[in-house]
């Protein structure tokens, strides 16, 4: 096996810390206010003079370290994710998806042009968020000092995937109230410790498909014999293999950077319990000081961007803002929901800034 087994277990038994109680979503109690009438407002585009309610509704929604998240990942999703792709864009928390265990109804916050037909399995990306400054809500206003997407909302349906965006902070859905959120500026997050991929089939049942170690920057299989047919589809996924990342050759995307004894080195997160050195020998990973999340901006046609990938002469971009004019005239393709990407000679590109994201560190975090 690529993954050494005393990492799997590890990630197995988990850290010993307490698991984060969810805050559920609350609305204020006034007359003529019903679940009806709140789930009626949230599914129509944000409007002025709506705002002040729906927005203070949808931030009682809130996402703390080791908060369990998930995106709804089609099959040709898991597949890109199995081979190198980190979380971005949409997601969820996974307490507000509690109820929502189906195929049926989760297709229906699927970011691919996936139907309830074309997808009877629905798979899963699992994770534990390390600092709720990772993500922003999808308001189409600017409400406090959250930025506007208000760009989403305006998206032709014929340069999107997935459903319309309705900057209320809530996904589509005829029945659910549903909170959404989307990593900030649409950039790429590096893969906490405890990630997993799973399945949801048609008779409800979850089934854990791979555990990624970041040590080894493997998915690691988890499932058995019985299991191999959900995959046995998916163009370039073997059932028989794990994955590996590779490393050096291709850079860019977020990355975790901690400080050990005045040095810096790549940091790895292990939501709610820390961060430490991320390397392959269990002696050198040691508890990090301080800690950032450095992510790379350029400008492309005088729209903000952030590096995904870099190869050679080429540099694959991300919009941070997507609105009606990038999404369709400077040559970006629609990759997922929100996730608009175009690969870019370096030439192109203006100047190249990295940002550092700091991290608070828990104290006496192990």
């Amino acid at each position: 096996m690529v993954a050494q087994q005393d990492d799997i277990d590890d990630l197995i038994q988990g850290p010993s810390v307490v698991e984060p109680e969810e805050q559920p979503i609350l609305a204020p109690i006034v007359p003529g206010i019903s679940y009806e009438s709140i789930h009626n407002l949230c599914q129509r585009p944000l409007q002025a003079l709506d705002a002040g309610h729906i927005t203070t509704i949808r931030r009682t929604a809130t996402i703390r370290p080791g908060t369990r998240m998930i995106k709804l990942l089609s099959a040709r999703q898991l597949g890109a994710y199995l081979h190198g792709r980190r979380p971005a864009g949409f997601c969820y928390r996974e307490f507000d998806l509690a109820a929502m265990r189906s195929p049926a109804v989760l297709s229906l916050l699927l970011g691919d042009a996936m139907t309830a037909e074309q997808a009877p399995v629905v798979f899963g990306l699992r994770w534990r968020a390390v600092d709720p400054s990772d993500y922003h809500i999808p308001f189409s206003l600017e409400v406090g000092r959250l930025p506007s997407y208000s760009g989403l909302t305006s998206i032709s349906p014929y340069d999107r995937l997935g459903p319309p965006v309705l900057g209320t902070g809530f996904a589509p859905s005829h029945s659910h109230l549903v909170p959404e959120f989307i990593t900030a500026d649409f950039a790429d997050l590096p893969m906490p410790a405890g990630t997993s991929l799973v399945a949801f089939t048609p008779d409800g049942a979850e089934v854990s498909l791979y555990l990624y170690i970041p040590e080894q920057r493997a998915w690691t299989r988890m499932f058995g014999p019985q299991h191999k047919h959900l995959l046995g589809t998916i163009p370039e996924i073997s059932t028989e293999q794990e994955y590996v990342q590779s490393t050096g050759e291709h850079v860019g995307g977020s990355v975790l950077l901690g400080r050990y004894q005045n040095e810096t080195y790549e940091a790895m997160a292990d939501p709610p319990g820390g961060f430490r050195v991320l390397s392959r020998a269990r002696a050198a990973r040691y508890s990090v000081e301080a800690v950032v999340r450095r992510t790379r901006y350029v400008t492309w046609r005088d729209a903000p961007c952030t590096v995904v990938r870099v190869e050679g002469d080429w540099v694959r971009l991300r919009l941070c803002r997507p609105d009606r004019e990038s999404a369709s005239g400077v040559g970006t393709q629609c990759v997922e929901r929100g996730v608009y990407e175009s690969w870019v000679p370096t030439a192109e590109i203006g100047a190249v800034r990295d940002v550092d994201q700091p991290y608070p560190v828990p104290a006496g975090s192990s």
